[in-house]
Order: structure tokens, then sequence, then C-alpha cells
């Protein structure tokens, strides 16, 4: 359905020309430690990156699980996005990530399909984006990106425990030691 209301009716198709693969599914979860133990030792998830985003208030993990990405996001304060989702709706499902060729080609092939992309960002090429409401997708926020990173691989600078104490900072797309930050 579209943010009209109204299913497009000329087949459509334009975004999934876009599309190049599902990157992640992310899960709002209210305490980082108590997720982990789960996703790394019972499913068997292996640690690519994570940090905190002191701009969104968000404490962010990505996992490499058996056949998919995940993304853990934990709020770090109470007026954070995801704590007002939690809020509302409780820990769970946030959102699903594609992959697509460009985030300006995107956004015009989702406006004629028949949808209006939200905040849209193209400021750093390391993670263009722009993104649909639930309202307009059957409950479900979709992420789309475009990235010349490669965000599949698992960091060697430092470990999931870095990132739990909070010694972890994203920058511009960029993990850092928060102490090397300070400084940059």
């Amino acid at each position: 359905m579209s943010s009209t209301g109204e299913h497009p009716s000329d087949g459509g198709g334009r975004t999934a020309e876009r599309i190049t693969k599902v990157d992640h599914v992310a899960l709002a979860v209210p305490s980082m430690a108590d997720a982990v133990p789960f996703f790394r030792d019972v499913i068997g998830g292996t640690f690519l990156c994570g940090g905190d985003n002191d701009e969104t208030g968000v404490r962010l993990m990505h996992w490499m699980l058996p056949g998919f990405k995940l993304e853990l996001m934990q709020p770090l304060r109470n007026d954070s996005l995801i704590s007002e989702t939690m809020r509302r709706r409780g820990p769970g499902f946030h959102h699903m990530t594609f992959l697509v060729d460009d985030i300006p080609r995107t956004v015009e092939a989702l406006r004629a399909d028949g949808y209006e992309p939200i905040d849209t960002d193209t400021r750093l090429s390391a993670w263009n984006e722009t993104f649909l409401s639930p309202r307009a997708t059957f409950g479900a926020l979709l992420q789309f990106v475009s990235t010349d990173q490669r965000w599949d691989t698992p960091t060697q600078d430092y470990t999931c425990e870095d990132v739990l104490a909070g010694r972890i900072v994203w920058r511009d797309y960029i993990a850092c030691i928060r102490e090397d930050c300070k400084t940059a």
C-alpha cells in the first residue's frame, strides 16, 4: 500500500531493480549485555562491529548469524528513538535493511512505485539511506542503503566486550575508541 493508501496499479517494480540484497534485520533490545549471550553462544553469531552513537543515543552491534546479519539496538538514554519505539511496542523487530545501488535513484523508484521515502540522508558515501514508514509497509520500517564500505567482515580493532563497556563510539560511520575520538 502506498502512502496515499492505494496500491500502484501499473505493475511498478522499479524499486526491485535497485535492490542488490537484504543486508540485515534489526532488533531493539533493552540490554545488549543480556542479548549477546543468546545471539553469540546459543545461535552461534560472530561479532562484526558495534559502538555507541552519542548523537542518537543508541548502542549498536552487528552479528553474522547463519545465513544473515542481525543488528542489535539498545537505547542509551530516554530521549533516543529506540526508547520511544520500545515504550510504544516493546523490544523486538525494529527494521529491515536492503542494500541498493544508488539512493537518489532508489528514492525516484520508490516514488514512481507510489511510495514516499522519509529521512533520506546522502551526506556520507559510507552510508546513504532512506526509509519507508511502517504505515506504508504493513507495519515494518524498511531502510534502503547504498554504501562504499563492507559491513560483513568482523573487525579486528576492538571486541564485543569493548562495545558493551561503552569504549567504542561511531563518528560518521567509523567506529573508534572513545578516548581517541575526543582528540579527533
